[in-house]
């Protein structure tokens, strides 16, 4: 069964982390930053062979609103404090979602 969706707005961040716990902590604390600025929910992953390697999957508001945050001069500090190195992001739109 598939689902046709075009209003949805996701982003992938793909980044690498000086230290795991540190970085979550940070993660922990911006929680509601990110839910004021339209993150509905999230998923965190990690590389299977490298701790270091996040992959934080979430789903927004809007595309703009995710742009408007994540490219924000308040995010650039929180990714600094948190040690995130090089992050990568991608700015989705669903396109259809489905269950086999």
């Amino acid at each position: 069964m598939t689902r046709n969706i075009t209003d949805a707005g996701y982003v992938l961040i793909i980044h690498e982390v000086e230290h795991y716990l540190k970085w979550k902590d940070v993660f922990d604390a911006a929680q509601s930053i990110r839910r004021n600025a339209g993150e509905i929910d999230y998923q965190l992953l990690r590389q299977d062979n490298n701790e270091r390697k996040i992959v934080h999957f979430s789903r927004w508001r809007s595309l703009h609103a995710a742009r408007s945050f994540f490219e924000s001069d308040e995010l650039v500090r929180i990714r600094q404090e948190a040690g995130v190195m090089a992050p990568e992001f991608l700015y989705l739109e669903q396109i259809e979602l489905g269950a086999l």
